[in-house]
């Protein structure tokens, strides 16, 4: 039974490429996918596949550029047994595994000037001869070939044959690169974040956010945005991501820039110091089960820092003989009562959050400004 298209996407290059599959899915002819590493050649291959009469045979898959040159021989033809040192019993090569079904050969640019001629006649007899054994064998195969390579360029330059370039290019198919299809970038993140939710609610992202992944030029493509959309669910599970609060190393370079550029036009809004009334309407001084803290007697010579940080905290004025930095005494008992409440919340920043009353992002940008630890 035919099964739909895997490729995602509703921009105009997606669109054309859904339409020529269904063309030539049927067709008995090679294809040769061209398109940057990780543009999804391999998806193309397999959907051509799915949608064939050939759906209920193999597609059987090799990466050209991953198998040793001496060993490609055995791993396209099969060997029998005794055929070489180490070769213990008969293998069944990739053709023959494909038979019926499409055979779909990846970086066919990186295969060897030798292993191209041996390709070139199996493409034009349809028949295999296992290395060792006197006797060829028949094979039914569509083949499908994929290349992040300019072939043109390759056998301009002596690295691939003419011959079996047009052998290969009968039907060509080229897939766009995801920064010409930046319309299609929302339905791959809202795809993505609900394949890597792990049974929880998938990550979300702001307009902010949004707008600069659409602007980012994905060198690394699909690949790329999903291995990005897998750490930020990893890291963020369930979160609503804003560009401001994710910390720059887990961004790729260039949305670390965007995300600097954004800061520089729109710097975060700067919040007032907090008084010692408003910290100490954060955390209640008595709370069910919790002993009150006892009013200290302190003179200047029993003079100490924690103390005076505790006093402060409890709304005591108590000045240090030498003066004190009201900004950074303000800070230590703000940075204080974060970190009981991250204590308090195991590490979880909504929690924490709820219980300091503050936002969630004003929360984060502060665990940032004292460095401190959250789940």
């Amino acid at each position: 039974m035919r099964q739909p298209s895997p490729i995602i996407g509703n921009s105009q290059p997606m669109c054309a490429i859904r339409k020529l599959i269904d063309t030539i899915a049927d067709s008995t002819a090679t294809v040769l996918i061209n398109g940057e590493s990780g543009t999804g050649k391999e998806l193309v291959a397999q959907a051509l596949h799915k949608q064939s009469c050939r759906a209920d045979a193999n597609f059987v898959p090799l990466n050209c550029a991953a198998i040793p040159k001496d060993l490609m021989e055995s791993e396209l033809f099969g060997h029998r047994k005794g055929a070489f040192t180490g070769a213990l019993a008969d293998r069944v090569g990739r053709f023959e595994l494909a038979h019926g079904g499409t055979l779909f050969l990846d970086e066919i640019g990186d295969l060897s000037l030798d292993m191209q001629v041996k390709l070139l006649r199996v493409l034009q007899e349809r028949m295999v001869d296992p290395v060792g054994s006197s006797r060829a064998v028949e094979v039914d195969v569509r083949v499908v070939a994929a290349t992040h390579r300019d072939l043109e360029v390759e056998i301009a330059e002596g690295r691939f044959r003419e011959d079996l370039y047009y052998r290969l290019n009968v039907l060509p198919v080229t897939t766009p690169p995801l920064r010409d299809r930046g319309e299609d970038i929302p339905l791959l993140i809202k795809y993505y974040a609900e394949r890597f939710a792990n049974k929880g609610a998938p990550i979300t992202f702001t307009t902010d956010f949004l707008n600069a992944l659409k602007a980012y030029g994905w060198p690394g493509n699909v690949r790329e945005l999903s291995n990005l959309i897998h750490r930020f669910s990893t890291l963020f599970a369930g979160q609503r991501l804003s560009l401001h609060t994710v910390p720059a190393p887990m961004l790729p370079k260039g949305l670390a820039k965007l995300q600097d550029e954004q800061r520089e036009l729109n710097p975060p809004e700067a919040e007032p110091e907090p008084s010692a009334a408003d910290v100490l309407h954060l955390f209640p001084q008595e709370e069910p089960g919790m002993v009150p803290f006892a009013e200290p007697t302190v003179t200047a010579a029993e003079h100490n820092h924690v103390e005076d940080i505790i006093l402060l905290a409890q709304g005591i004025s108590v000045l240090p003989p030498d003066g004190v930095s009201l900004k950074e005494r303000m800070a230590q008992i703000e940075r204080a009562f974060i970190e009981q409440a991250l204590d308090r919340a195991d590490g979880n920043v909504s929690k924490t959050a709820r219980m300091l009353n503050l936002q969630r992002t004003t929360l984060i940008e502060k665990i940032d400004k004292y460095r401190l630890r959250s789940a």
